[in-house]
């Protein structure tokens, strides 16, 4: 990614006219299509986390003989990877397109899955975990860049806040499979695990029978040069939605058209200049957001199910677990709406603030708590940090230039995962191993908590109002004709809360 040659020039309607499309079925192939990968990355988590018990058995038992360290420790591989694959896969989705990534990445994924279930020591398993990660770090790129591409503006923040809620739905079914699968009278323990993994496959080839319908992000496209592909990519989604709507779509102003110098791709250098030269307050803002979620959810999440085990003496951590996901999907169900109608920086402040301010309460809380209420005051948390958590891939998504929008979400994904992704699990894990009793993991939710509240403060002064903007208004791509060189200062003089 090292020219920035012109190739030409053009005068384009593309994103007015995919924006003033009404929802119709034709949008629930994309959901589908597209959200479905979260529901796998939710599944694997929740099998890590709620089988830990099975893969601390001896190898001579079908496990791997791992410690409550070595648990965290894959969790913080995964993560690792995810990292890195963010950054990989972040960049080649700028420069090679939104649908080729997107299905390279789940090919990835697959392959290592399947690699998971076949795991026959700690090594393997950490390595196979490891480029897993990898596969779905570079689906977190890929895939948000070509949700908020193909939805439309009033619908855009309710649909990505939902899709990637549905991490919770993959959450809930992982922890209802692994309850007959780590029953010694249904499935031997040591082929239990193997098997839910190798079903996290399976699931994932279904999804590529899915994604072949799904098309290339046209607004991707004429950036890039193959504006003719791209119009008759949205002359023919045009023409699904007309039939399916039963009625014609309305013309598309002469104003609203854009003129674009095309490229075939945009130099490091441009996407370094725009985080940190032209757009520096919402390179804070993305950050801020994505160290307090990454955080929160994965010292929480990931030595959850250990925590129910060892203190409270819970052998089957799968229906507590399938109760706190159902409520993370629902707080981002039911919130999803809020955030195109109330506004992004209002409900962003809020479910970040809020879940922080409970997760300090229950950290002050933790003598008095048994396995339910903890469970109780976690649903209650993380009912609104779904949410939150969630706007904040929307935000990096929709805050930065069409050019660089993958790789804005993978670096945001990847810096604020490492800090709170890598150090959270690690951390949690060794707290639970070196404690005594559970109040000894108070320092964690007090930590969580503090980042999630400076999140939602930071949202307040930095937020960007992109409820039912187009992408282009929040925005303005690298490659338009008007210059972006006033950057931050006009954008946020339009757009930003004070």
């Amino acid at each position: 990614m090292s020219s920035d040659v012109e190739i030409g020039r053009i005068r384009t309607d593309i994103p007015a006219r995919i924006d003033r499309l009404p929802w119709v079925r034709w949008h629930w192939l994309i959901v589908i299509g597209l959200g479905t990968v979260w529901i796998l990355d939710g599944l694997e988590v929740t099998i890590v986390g709620s089988m830990s018990d099975a893969l601390m058995l001896k190898p001579s038992d079908g496990g791997l003989g791992m410690t409550a360290a070595d648990v965290g420790d894959a969790g913080g591989w995964y993560v690792a990877g995810a990292c890195i694959g963010a950054l990989f896969f972040g960049q080649l989705t700028d420069r090679f397109g939104r649908k080729k990534l997107f299905m390279i990445t789940l090919g990835v994924y697959t392959l290592a899955t399947v690699a998971t279930a076949f795991s026959q020591d700690v090594t393997w398993y950490f390595i196979a975990r490891f480029v897993t990660g990898l596969g779905i770090g570079g689906e977190y790129a890929a895939i948000n860049s070509a949700i908020d591409e193909l939805i439309p503006k009033n619908y855009r923040g309710r649909v990505d806040i939902a899709i990637n809620g549905s991490f919770w739905v993959g959450a809930a079914g992982g922890a209802l499979l692994t309850i007959p699968l780590l029953d010694p009278s249904v499935v031997d323990q040591g082929t239990g695990w193997r098997l839910a993994f190798g079903l996290g496959a399976i699931l994932a080839i279904g999804v590529f029978l899915v994604r072949r319908y799904v098309p290339e992000s046209p607004r991707w496209l004429f950036i890039h040069g193959r504006d003719e592909e791209a119009e008759r990519i949205v002359r023919d989604i045009e023409h699904t939605v007309e039939e399916e709507a039963g009625e014609p779509l309305p013309d598309v102003p002469e104003d609203d058209k854009i003129t674009i110098r095309q490229r075939k791709t945009i130099g490091l250098f441009t996407i370094a200049k725009t985080l940190f030269t032209l757009y520096p307050k919402r390179t804070v803002l993305c950050l801020s957001l994505f160290i307090g979620q990454a955080f929160l959810y994965n010292a929480f999440f990931f030595t959850y199910g250990l925590a129910l085990g060892d203190f409270f003496g819970v052998t089957q951590a799968g229906w507590y677990i399938a109760i706190f996901a159902v409520s993370n999907f629902l707080g981002a169900l039911v919130l999803s709406p809020l955030f195109d109608t109330v506004g992004r920086v209002r409900m962003i402040a809020g479910t970040y603030v809020l879940s922080g301010v409970l997760l300090a309460i229950a950290g002050t809380m933790l003598g008095s708590l048994n396995a339910t209420t903890l469970t109780m005051f976690g649903c209650a948390i993380f009912f609104f940090a779904s949410a939150g958590a969630s706007a904040a891939y929307l935000t990096a998504s929709e805050v930065f230039p069409l050019e660089t929008r993958a790789l804005c979400i993978a670096f945001f994904y990847a810096i604020g995962t490492a800090i709170g992704g890598i150090t959270g699990p690690k951390l949690f894990g060794r707290l639970i191993e070196n404690a005594k009793d559970i109040t000894d993991i108070a320092p964690g939710y007090y930590l969580g908590a503090a980042l999630m509240i400076a999140g939602g403060i930071i949202e307040i002064f930095l937020g960007v109002r992109a409820e039912q903007q187009a992408l282009e208004s929040i925005v303005k791509p690298l490659t338009a004709e008007d210059d972006p060189s006033e950057g931050e200062a006009s954008d946020e003089r339009a757009h930003a809360t004070r």
